[in-house]
């Protein structure tokens, strides 16, 4: 069940961000529901494929476990040290300076980064399908951005270094609260320590 589960949810929430790329599709959505019951509808989807992930993937960890491969043990100290950097991006796309400028999407690199380290740190199949797909999602998000034609949303005001160190010490502290509090409590697999 928790393969079907986890499944679902990856299908529903990549499904509706990859809609977001298809813009002209999107767009003949907004004009038949409108703009804030497509937002609404959208936010549904994307929470529920979340719910579904989340508890899909506990109930894979909790009974239908498959190992594909056995990562070295240094892989989890690799991985550990990727999340910082993958948490200061995802930060630097909504604190936007200098990192901004120079990534132009450091949100699709953060959460690259962050998929790809836990490749590196996960040898079974949930977790290869889990972040796998994500990666997947990400690089191809990261293509159709190239292509569009549309401004998107609109733009956030870029400030300057400040913003950047901003940035920095938000990402740090989300990235020990992560490590110290949410992965081992939430997840239930400590990272730190072991």
């Amino acid at each position: 069940m928790g393969f079907v589960l986890l499944i679902l949810g990856l299908v529903l929430f990549l499904g509706v961000h990859v809609l977001t790329t298809r813009r002209e599709s999107r767009a003949r959505l907004i004009a038949r529901l409108g703009e804030g019951l497509y937002k609404t509808l959208y936010a549904v989807v994307a929470l529920l494929g979340l719910a579904l992930i989340v508890k899909g993937f506990s109930l894979y960890r909790a009974t239908e476990w498959v190992d594909v491969w056995y990562p070295p043990k240094a892989m989890r100290h690799l991985t550990l040290a990727l999340m910082l950097p993958a948490t200061i991006l995802v930060v630097a796309a909504y604190v936007r300076g200098r990192i901004y400028e120079k990534l132009k999407h450091p949100m699709l690199a953060g959460v690259k980064l962050w998929a790809l380290a836990h490749l590196l740190a996960n040898g079974d199949l949930g977790s290869i399908i889990l972040f796998g797909s994500v990666l997947a999602w990400a690089v191809y998000d990261r293509i159709s951005l190239k292509r569009r034609t549309d401004p998107g949303s609109p733009p956030i005001p870029v400030g300057g270094v400040g913003n950047d160190v901003i940035a920095v010490v938000i990402g740090v502290i989300a990235y020990l609260a992560l490590a110290f509090a949410f992965h081992p409590l939430v997840i239930g697999v400590p990272v730190v320590g072991v």
